[in-house]
């Protein structure tokens, strides 16, 4: 409980819902991997830094113009849970990562991918597999769970011990084991066919990628779910 004076000053500052979240946030051990100021959690992939293309912009993550490279996150992680939201430009494309290395000269050739895109504009609308919220060439999204570009899209990845389970604001998008049957079937009737070992990472990098488009992400946080429990 906040001491009454503390209580009494944040109440006029209004930060007193931002001070009970993130004691909340820590109590069910949620991770900020964006503050709405700094990038001090990410680097470009393969560099020890984010290159500038990527900004803190009114309290968002962005890709303010494409020449950035993907973004990773420092740390790496397992089985977690990663909540945030994302907002594309009109006929922009991007897309999140998980399970990430960097042995590659590209992330995805092993990391798999939840789709960001414009869905009314961008030429990859044509592949159902493509649109918003799917995993990438592998799981079609429903319809009903995207939205234009230009509004705020809400992500939910969880992965524990190769069971992936995805929602884009609030549909249920993915659900399936990794490396399982069904998997290794989509997988060999995609591009990811005869690329050798995608998927098959059990840890890894968060990444947002640069796809050449101006792209904004806020309310990112992941929890650690092998310390969960």
């Amino acid at each position: 409980m906040l001491n009454p004076s503390v209580a009494a000053g944040c109440l006029l500052l209004g930060l007193c819902s931002m001070t009970v979240m993130a004691t909340e946030e820590q109590t069910d051990g949620w991770h900020r991997l964006f503050d709405g100021a700094s990038l001090e959690q990410w680097r470009t992939y393969r560099k020890p830094d984010p290159e500038p293309e990527w900004q803190a912009v009114n309290g968002e993550l962005t890709l303010t113009r494409g020449g950035g490279g993907d973004l990773i996150t420092r740390e790496t992680w397992a089985d977690f849970e990663l909540r945030l939201e994302w907002k594309i430009s009109e006929g922009g494309n991007s897309g999140i990562f998980f399970l990430a290395d960097e042995a590659n000269e590209r992330i995805y050739f092993h990391a798999p991918e939840i789709q960001v895109l414009d869905d009314a504009r961008h030429r990859d609308n044509r592949v159902d597999t493509h649109r918003s919220g799917s995993l990438y060439d592998l799981i079609a999204a429903p319809p009903e769970s995207q939205k234009p570009a230009g509004e705020w899209n809400t992500v939910v990845i969880r992965h524990v011990q190769g069971q992936l389970n995805v929602w884009q604001n609030g549909v249920p998008v993915v659900d399936i084991r990794i490396g399982g049957d069904r998997w290794r079937t989509l997988v060999a009737g995609s591009k990811f066919a005869e690329w050798e070992g995608f998927g098959t990472l059990r840890s890894g990098h968060i990444g947002l990628q640069d796809h050449g488009d101006v792209v904004a992400f806020r309310n990112l946080k992941v929890r650690d779910l092998a310390e969960a429990d």
